[in-house]
């Protein structure tokens, strides 16, 4: 992101970029709609690009004793871990120069049939019948975790990235520091198995480099993102609460758009910039005409 036009609650319109108005820019960027209306985003972009992927079922145990590997020698990695199993799907991306023409796109039987159907149709199914009968929870997931087997496509960037999810959830995602990875997942599992939770749902994980925007979850700090799920027929509050337990413990920062419970004290603490983000806010909005219930959480009155 190079700049961004705001008009602030006072209605004044202001331009922001890093040498004009950087404090608005940084605070801004991941503002949660807290300092203004952003109705114009200056971007940074690259040429459009292709990309190879490998997709394959994997041991979770094996994947994390070889994780600086997997995600420092591949432009893109991230996986799935089965919970009741110690099964991953990985994905592995890397990108094509603009004059590697070699590859194939995914058959359009095998997109049916892994995307449209087992990861969509069947896994709705199974989630419902997991929800009703938990005792199917362990064997359903050692199956889904050998169900899709390894494939590898190349295809425009948009179409490797965007999955069709049809079927409806709830979730929480945090950030940790990549090196608290295992130790989290470690706990993670624990207390799935103690807690006799039934989770059909496989848990998300994906990488990012730090960044310097002042709310963002990578603010100086390079990131495994951690997202556990429910199907939407399930409760998910004994184990989402179990979840920010785990993460808590390092310093996990929860995704601003997702299920969290994390007040403006905690917060405090995760993010050293809040402090100056709330002082805009005092200057930018005092009588806090953009102000919600969301936002008194995680920002205070």
């Amino acid at each position: 992101m190079e700049a961004l036009e705001i008009v602030t609650p006072d209605g004044r319109v202001r331009r922001c970029d890093r040498q004009r108005d950087p404090d608005l820019f940084h605070a801004a960027r991941v503002g949660l709609g807290a300092l203004g209306i952003v109705t114009e985003v200056t971007l940074a972009c690259v040429p459009a690009f292709r990309i190879e992927a490998r997709e394959e079922p994997a041991g979770l145990s094996a994947v994390l004793a070889q994780l600086d590997e997997h995600v420092d020698g591949h432009d893109h990695f991230e996986m799935f871990w089965f919970p009741h199993t110690d099964r991953v799907l990985a994905k592995h991306n890397r990108r094509l120069a603009p004059d590697d023409t070699s590859g194939k796109a995914l058959p359009r039987w095998r997109y049916l049939l892994d995307d449209q159907l087992l990861s969509n149709g069947v896994f709705d199914l199974t989630c419902r019948l997991s929800a009703r009968v938990p005792a199917t929870t362990r064997p359903i997931n050692a199956v889904a975790s050998r169900a899709l087997s390894a494939r590898t496509y190349t295809d425009s960037s948009y179409r490797v990235f965007a999955s069709p999810r049809t079927v409806r959830f709830t979730e929480s995602e945090y950030a940790v520091p990549r090196a608290a990875l295992p130790e989290v997942l470690r706990d993670l599992d624990r207390f799935i198995e103690r807690s006799r939770e039934h989770v059909a749902f496989p848990v998300e994980i994906r990488f990012a480099a730090a960044d310097d925007a002042w709310l963002s979850t990578g603010y100086e700090r390079a990131n495994a993102y951690v997202a556990v799920h429910h199907h939407r027929s399930v409760d998910p509050r004994r184990y989402f609460a179990a979840f920010e337990q785990v993460v808590a413990a390092h310093d996990g920062r929860p995704h601003w758009g997702k299920m969290h419970t994390l007040g403006v004290d905690r917060l405090l603490e995760l993010y050293p910039r809040l402090p100056d983000v709330l002082r805009l806010r005092d200057e930018l909005d005092p009588d806090r005409l953009l102000g919600n219930d969301y936002l008194t959480q995680v920002l205070g009155r």
